[in-house]
């Protein structure tokens, strides 16, 4: 018939082969399989049993952690490390950079032309001394909006290699005009520091970094030694003004406008306090004796001395 299946194709049992019940003696299907329950087992029949409890057993042993997390683990400390030795060059680099504006501030301080008294009262006729500080204070913050202004358009489309000697760039014109500015002002308020030029620059940048007068009745005020103590108020000012000036490299000439407004609150802010200090220890006009004229220097710095001009 049609599915049925040929003779060749069936199965026959062997001869010899076991004729014991399907479910195996004692309960045992096949001896190599183990019990199908829970009776007793002939001796060299194996268990399906969970082998729990056993002590002749090795305890499983712990994994070792995955490579990739392991991978993971090394590159974040090495990440780690760079940031470190990043940041630690980064600061060095940093201090390197403050210290040499510093010193290049120092340097141009006896250069800065300064008017004295005679000069600025023939070219401001008529003023009393408040009157011509306040013409002094106007021109120096309309020179330092005019310095923070063109750094904040040459930085219109911030290029991070030049950002550094920009920013030097703005601090030590700006400090040049201030220090012209502290340098008037004690000449207006009758408080000239004794000493030749370098020591009258060095009391002016101690003025400058302290944003305080020159005391001429305490030397101490302004000793003239460029020691370590006048550095390190140099080198605080050039970090405050450098952490100050930063918004001024802000794109699309947004850092103009921003380094125009903070120079010139900045400088004003400056002249009120060495003002302050400098109107309790003012001598008047008619009690100062002849000074003589201030020496120039020899390769002064351009920065005006007509009214109108810069720092003028």
């Amino acid at each position: 018939m049609t599915g049925s299946t040929p003779p060749r194709k069936r199965r026959f049992p062997l001869l010899g082969a076991d004729k014991g019940p399907s479910d195996g003696p004692h309960g045992v299907r096949d001896d190599e399989r183990g019990p199908s329950g829970k009776g007793v087992l002939p001796a060299g029949s194996a268990s399906l049993d969970a082998a729990g409890g056993r002590g002749d057993l090795p305890a499983p042993a712990q994994g070792a952690a995955p490579v990739a997390r392991r991978r993971a683990a090394a590159i974040r400390h090495k990440a780690v490390d760079l940031a470190k030795e990043g940041a630690r060059r980064g600061g060095d680099r940093a201090r390197a950079g403050i210290a040499r504006l510093a010193d290049r501030i120092i340097d141009m301080a006896p250069r800065i032309p300064v008017r004295d008294l005679r000069t600025l009262r023939r070219q401001f006729p008529g003023l009393g001394p408040e009157q011509i500080a306040d013409k002094l204070v106007a021109g120096a913050a309309k020179a330092t909006s005019t310095v923070g202004a063109g750094v904040g358009a040459a930085a219109m489309l911030p290029v991070p290699p030049a950002m550094p000697a920009e920013i030097a760039a703005e601090i030590s014109g700006v400090a040049a005009i201030e220090l012209k500015l502290i340098a008037e002002l004690h000449e207006v308020y009758g408080v000239r520091p004794a000493g030749n030029l370098v020591d009258r620059s060095t009391a002016y940048l101690r003025s400058w970094s302290g944003e305080r007068g020159v005391d001429v009745l305490k030397p101490a005020s302004f000793n003239s030694a460029l020691g370590g103590p006048l550095k390190r108020e140099l080198r605080q000012q050039v970090m405050k003004r450098t952490v100050r000036n930063l918004p001024n490299l802000m794109p699309f000439l947004v850092g103009a406008a921003v380094g125009a407004l903070m120079n010139r609150r900045d400088t004003r802010k400056l002249a009120a306090k060495v003002r302050a200090d400098l109107r309790r220890m003012q001598v008047p006009w008619d009690a100062l004796p002849d000074l003589p004229p201030l020496e120039q220097p020899q390769n002064p710095l351009p920065l005006g001395d007509r009214p109108g001009e810069l720092g003028g």
